[in-house]
C-alpha cells in the first residue's frame, strides 16, 4: 500500500473524480505522508506526494488540461543522505511541460548510489500508482538524465510493455561494466606515471573514508604535476583514456583547435572532478553493492586506446612540447601490474546494469558533446549494442553543442520529447536532423538556446554489452 498527500489549488473535484475512475482505495490519504514541495506547477495542477512499500517516495503532477501523456522521469545519481523524489529534470522544463498538458511522475528510488535494482521497480511502481489514481495514460514515455538514463534504458529493455518509448539525456547508456572499466583507466595511468610505488588503492576500496583518502592523495598528485610540462602531458594522457573533452564546462573558454595548453587546462579541472566524484567514492559504493571489484584492465592495450581517443592529437603535441617520450610512458603502462576483477562482482554489475541492445520500442538518446563525467562516446557504445542486437532502426541519437554534463536547455529537452512523439505517431522517425530538432526547440521555447549539431562521436574506448559475449574476456 502507498501513502499520499494531494494538493491542488483549484481542482479538488478533479482529484475526487480521478480517484473514483481509478478505484484507488489503496491510494487514499494516509497519516504520515510526505509534505508537498512542488515548484513551478500551474495553478490548476494536481500534485501528489506519496511513499511506496519499498520506502521510496514519489511525486506526480497532472495539469487540469492533461493531454493524456505521462512522462516517467528517472533522476540521476544521488549520493545521499537527502533523496527527494523528482518528476522532471529542472523547474523551467517542468513548467513548460505542465503548460503543454503533460502529466509528470517520478520516484526517489529506495536507496541512493548505484541503485538500479531499486530504481527500476520503484519507477514501475510509481507508474502503477499513477494509473490507479489518474487512469490509464494514452501515451507513456520513460525518460531520464545521467544515471537516470541508465535506469530509463533498463526499463526500455526489460519492461517495454509498460512504456511507448524512451528518452535518455546524457545517459550512462554504455552500461555499468563499461562505465567502471573506463573509470579505472585514467586513475591507473595517473598512479602508474605520476605516483609509482604509492599504495593508493584503485579498487577493493574498504569504505568511504578510504575512498576519501585515495581521492585526496591522487588529487594532490595531479595538482603538483600540473606545475610541470611533463606532468601536464601525463594528465592529458590520463584524460584521453577517458575521452575527457577539451571544453567541458560552460564557464570555461572554448579553446582553439591547436591551443593545446588551454585544452589541457580545461581537462585538468575535469580530471580532478573525476578523482573527487566517481573514481573512488562512487566506486566504493558500487563495489559494496556488487560484492567486490567489477572492473579490470588485464589485457588492455593503452596505446591502442589512445589511438582511438578523440583527443589523441593534443596528447602527442603536449608530449612533444615537454620533450617527453609518449612511447616510453605507454610502455610503462604496458609493463605495470594489472588489475583483475572479481567474477561474481562482474556478473552482478553485468546482470543489473549492462544492456542487450534489444529495443522493442523507440528510443531517442541525446548528449552534449562536451561532457566530461559521462563522455559523449558512450553513445557509440549504445549504437554498437543495438546494431548487434538488430534494433538500430528503433534508436536515434542527437547531440547539442555545449559543454558540461546534462547542460540542456528547456527548449532542447522539449524538442527531444516532440521528436519521439512524432515517431510514435507516424510509426517512423521524422525530422531527427539538427535543423528539425532546432526548429522544434525554438517552437517549444524561443527564450532558451537551441544547439543541436551534426556530430559523430569517436568509438567508446572499452565497450561492454550483452550483445557481444566476448566483451567479458
Amino acid at each position: 500500500m502507498t501513502t499520499e498527500t494531494v494538493t491542488s489549488r483549484t481542482h479538488v473535484r478533479r482529484v475526487r473524480r480521478h480517484t473514483r475512475i481509478a478505484g484507488a482505495a489503496a491510494l487514499l490519504l494516509a497519516a504520515g505522508a510526505l509534505p508537498t514541495t512542488t515548484a513551478a506547477a500551474a495553478s490548476d495542477t494536481t500534485h501528489v506526494d506519496g511513499r511506496l512499500p519499498s520506502g521510496a517516495t514519489y511525486m506526480m503532477d497532472v495539469p487540469g488540461h492533461w493531454n493524456g501523456a505521462v512522462l516517467l522521469f528517472s533522476h540521476g545519481y544521488a549520493t545521499g543522505p537527502a533523496n527527494p523524489a523528482q518528476d522532471a529534470p529542472d523547474d523551467a522544463t517542468k513548467a513548460l511541460l505542465l503548460k503543454n498538458g503533460y502529466a509528470l511522475a517520478g520516484s526517489s528510488y529506495a536507496t541512493t548510489g548505484w541503485a538500479v535494482t531499486d530504481a527500476v521497480p520503484d519507477q514501475l511502481a510509481t507508474l502503477t500508482a499513477f494509473t490507479e489514481r489518474f487512469g490509464t495514460a494514452s501515451r507513456t514515455i520513460a525518460w531520464g538524465r545521467s544515471y537516470g538514463g541508465l535506469v530509463t534504458t533498463a526499463i526500455a529493455e526489460r519492461h517495454p510493455d509498460r512504456i511507448d518509448g524512451s528518452i535518455s539525456l546524457c545517459g550512462l547508456v554504455h552500461g555499468g561494466v563499461a562505465n567502471w572499466n573506463n573509470t579505472l583507466d585514467p586513475v591507473f595511468a595517473i598512479k602508474t606515471l605520476l605516483a609509482p610505488g604509492t599504495d593508493v588503492p584503485l579498487v577493493n576500496i574498504a569504505d568511504q573514508s578510504a575512498a576519501d583518502a585515495a581521492a585526496d592523495a591522487l588529487t594532490s598528485v595531479v595538482g603538483s604535476a600540473q606545475a610541470t610540462a611533463a606532468g601536464r602531458a601525463r594528465i592529458a594522457l590520463a584524460a584521453a583514456l577517458h575521452n575527457i573533452p577539451v571544453w567541458n564546462q560552460p564557464t570555461q573558454p572554448r579553446p582553439a583547435a591547436t591551443d593545446w595548453d588551454a585544452q589541457q587546462a580545461n581537462q585538468y579541472e575535469a580530471v580532478k572532478g573525476l578523482l573527487k566524484i566517481a573514481a573512488f567514492n562512487r566506486r566504493q559504493e558500487a563495489e559494496a553493492r556488487a560484492g567486490g571489484n567489477m572492473s579490470w584492465n588485464t589485457g588492455v592495450d593503452y596505446a591502442k586506446l589512445l589511438g582511438r581517443s578523440s583527443v589523441r592529437k593534443e596528447v602527442t603535441e603536449l608530449y612533444r612540447k615537454a620533450g617527453l617520450s609518449l612511447r616510453a610512458d605507454l610502455a610503462t603502462l604496458k609493463r605495470a601490474p594489472r588489475i583483475g576483477a572479481d567474477p561474481n562482482a562482474v556478473a552482478w554489475m553485468s546482470g543489473t546494469s549492462s544492456f542487450t541492445g534489444k529495443l522493442t520500442k523507440p528510443q531517442l538518446s541525446v548528449h552534449t558533446i562536451g561532457d566530461a563525467l559521462v563522455p559523449v562516446q558512450t553513445e557509440s557504445a549504445l549504437q554498437r549494442a543495438v546494431t548487434a542486437a538488430g534494433s538500430a532502426s528503433r534508436l536515434r541519437q542527437a547531440y547539442t553543442d555545449n559543454a558540461g554534463h546534462c547542460t540542456f536547455s528547456p527548449a532542447e529537452q522539449l524538442a527531444a520529447l516532440h521528436t519521439l512523439e512524432d515517431r510514435l505517431t507516424a510509426g517512423r522517425w521524422v525530422g531527427t536532423d539538427p535543423a528539425s530538432l532546432n526548429s522544434r526547440a525554438t517552437a517549444a521555447d524561443p527564450t532558451s538556446p537551441t544547439r543541436y549539431v551534426p556530430y559523430r562521436p569517436a568509438p567508446y574506448p572499452r565497450p561492454y554489452d550483452l550483445a557481444h559475449p566476448a566483451d567479458g574476456r
